[in-house]
């Protein structure tokens, strides 16, 4: 990623015409019902692994959406940083408990910007560069992926997630980040293993820093 905004991709207006229209035709169509669920469907965009993109799988995300939910409470926000696969389960309105609860997408990928005011652009590299109308502290929960497996990069993440969370932290990352997210966030890794639709060499894992009741903090009794 660079800091000039000459290499942020876009979309043309067309473009983005075209892909709420897929999103409309989607919801209307003869085989389904209107609706959150079709509009937001997993899998509507592609994963783009030069931005270093790797959906969940289903299951996985699922997973994800559910401990959020649970975590938020009732009437909760949820953050979603660089993880638009959970973002779109929480919309797709069939994760128990999703009703109740608000969500936004933190991305460098302009393509989500299809998702209107839920969409907030974001770059690691300037963590607390965030629209005006996003106050600190106003999210239940933060739900965070960092695009890289770097000390850089999850300590320019972690500053965002201070930024945003109330105090709870669901962190997932590499493995080998076990230390360096301890150290700056406090979190503890759990015994739940997070799978993505493409096989990763990096053993992945979720971290959380409260006593999760989903996940199971392997530290937890």
């Amino acid at each position: 990623m660079s800091d000039s905004d000459d290499d942020v991709p876009t979309l043309s207006a067309h473009t983005l015409a075209a892909l709420q229209e897929f999103y409309n035709e989607t919801r209307t169509g003869p085989d389904h019902s209107a609706g959150p669920a079709d509009q937001f469907a997993v899998g509507a965009m592609e994963e783009d692994w030069g931005m270093s993109q790797f959906w969940y799988s289903d299951e996985t995300a699922t997973q994800l959406a559910q401990e959020a939910i649970l975590e938020a409470g009732e009437g909760g926000r949820i953050a979603c940083v660089s993880a638009p696969s959970v973002y779109q389960k929480l919309k797709q309105g069939v994760v128990d408990g999703s009703d109740r609860v608000s969500s936004v997408v933190l991305e460098y990928d302009r393509r989500f910007a299809a998702y209107g005011e839920d969409f907030i652009f974001y770059d690691y590299n300037e963590p607390l560069s965030l629209p005006s109308g996003v106050a600190p502290h106003s999210f239940d929960i933060v739900l965070a992926d960092p695009p890289y497996l770097s000390e850089e990069c999850l300590n320019k993440v972690a500053k965002t997630i201070k930024y945003l969370t109330k105090g709870k932290v669901l962190l997932c990352t590499g493995a080998i980040m076990e230390n360096v997210a301890k150290d700056l966030l406090n979190v503890q890794m759990c015994s739940f293993l997070p799978k993505h639709n493409r096989n990763l060499s990096n053993e992945f894992r979720c971290f959380v820093n409260y006593p999760s009741r989903l996940l199971r903090s392997e530290t937890a009794v």
